[in-house]
């Protein structure tokens, strides 16, 4: 009985402590289960953040297509956050229809398909609008850095390819639009039609670099400004008065190989000239001062320079008197002529002497900046009148005559001899007669 009973009491005892083991264990294994669940999603958002490549406000996106999907109507900028290779389509929700989208010093590179079926960098549907900005890359490879069917506004960035870069189209339905002011530019040809497009659309080019080759027949292409390389079919596109002035030096040198597309420009070499009489003079015709003075219209424009010809004509008048002037031995003080060079636009109804123009090609373009000039200034160097000859001198105080000279010939010298010898025989005998006559005389 009593060790019954002993068994009896001790059995509570025993059950109470493995109670509390059982739920101490319990709260340890619910904890270590929260800490991990906890641990793991702090390193699911690690992951996340650490893949993200776009970002729109501050959310951030593992795609740039799911960033361009989650553009609003208040924040339509789309930020590259880090190098990426991927190809997307500008298909925001619904209601936008313009979108931002900042390259922010990373690269965007097209997805590489393998073959001709493959997709620009950027598409950018029709009805859709947008906006880049650099610095940055846009790379398409094998593909168009950008095939746009919509609106394209380039600020900035550099764009690559190894096919055409930037494809274009207008068809029944849309007309495309392109207006590039900033970045760099490089392809073999850097724009074009898209397969199903009529004409290009309007692009209008008003600034950057462009390295490579703008097809002929682009017919809704403007130039306005820019650099370019290749120059074989800019003229169709210079706008207005827009000509190509060629590159300046580098520190080596040597051009920098590129064009610059401005407005029509005149330069010249010589802005004064200076003529001198004593090395000859003759008038001087219109094409006579460009060539001394090299002034020449920039590259391509199609105007041609005009020489104000009174101005001209005051200078060979001035030239007539120099030459005269020297011809009679007279003094000619220096005078200066200025003589206005003018850029005319080929077809315009001023009247002008031939033979004061010098032009360009046959292309007609109409201009608001007819009249631009230039003034180059030339001098006739002065002429002094020649010395003098000494005068003779005054009546009333004749010069004294000087001694004759003696002959200093030979035979004068002889003569003189022969005479001085004569002389002295006459001498000798007049003394000799002298002499004997006295004798005679003693004796007598």
């Amino acid at each position: 009985m009593r060790s019954h009973e002993k068994r009896v009491n001790v059995c509570p005892r025993t059950q109470g402590k493995y109670l509390v083991s059982v739920v101490l264990t319990a709260v340890f294994a619910i904890a270590s289960l929260f800490g991990t669940l906890l641990f793991s999603a702090d390193a699911v958002a690690d992951a996340a953040e650490s893949q993200a490549v776009a970002q729109v406000g501050n959310a951030t996106y593992a795609s740039v297509q799911e960033a361009i999907g989650r553009t609003t109507l208040k924040n339509t900028t789309v930020t590259l956050l880090a190098d990426v290779t991927e190809s997307v389509t500008i298909t925001p929700p619904k209601g936008v229809r313009n979108v931002t989208f900042d390259l922010n010093g990373h690269t965007l590179q097209a997805t590489e398909s393998g073959g001709a079926a493959g997709f620009a960098t950027i598409t950018v549907p029709a009805n859709m609008q947008l906006t880049i900005v650099g610095p940055g890359t846009v790379a398409g490879g094998t593909q168009p850095a950008v095939d746009c069917r919509g609106a394209l506004h380039v600020e900035g960035g550099t764009f690559t390819s190894d096919a055409t870069l930037m494809r274009f189209a207008e068809t029944d339905e849309t007309s495309a639009q392109g207006s590039f002011s900033g970045g760099t530019f490089t392809a073999s040809t850097l724009f074009n039609l898209l397969d199903d497009a009529k004409n290009l659309g309007y692009v209008t080019v008003r600034g950057g670099e462009y390295r490579g080759m703008i097809p002929a027949g682009l017919n809704t292409l403007a130039l306005l400004s820019g650099s370019f390389s290749d120059t074989s079919n800019l003229a169709p596109y210079l706008a207005d008065s827009l000509g190509l002035i060629p590159g300046g030096t580098s520190g080596d040198g040597m051009g920098d190989g590129m064009f610059h597309v401005g407005d029509l420009a005149i330069s010249g070499k010589q802005t004064s000239v200076e003529l001198d009489p004593a090395s000859g003079l003759q008038q001087l015709s219109a094409d006579d001062l460009l060539e001394l003075t090299e002034t020449q219209l920039n590259g391509i424009a199609d105007y041609r320079l005009v020489v104000d010809s009174d101005q001209l004509q005051a200078l060979n008048d001035q030239i007539d008197r120099a030459m005269q002037a020297v011809e009679k031995r007279k003094a000619f003080e220096a005078v200066s002529q200025n003589i206005t060079i003018t850029a005319v636009r080929n077809g315009a109804d001023d009247v002008i002497d031939a033979n004061s123009s010098r032009g360009a090609g046959p292309q007609l373009r109409t201009s608001d900046h007819d009249g631009i000039s230039a003034q180059v200034a030339v001098t006739i160097k002065a002429v002094a009148e020649p010395e003098k000859p000494e005068e003779p001198g005054k009546p009333g105080d004749p010069e004294k005559p000087g001694k004759p000279e003696m002959p200093r010939s030979g035979s004068a010298v002889q003569a003189l001899a022969i005479i001085s010898l004569l002389l002295v025989i006459a001498s000798a005998i007049c003394v000799y007669a002298t002499v004997h006559l006295q004798s005679s005389r003693l004796h007598n």
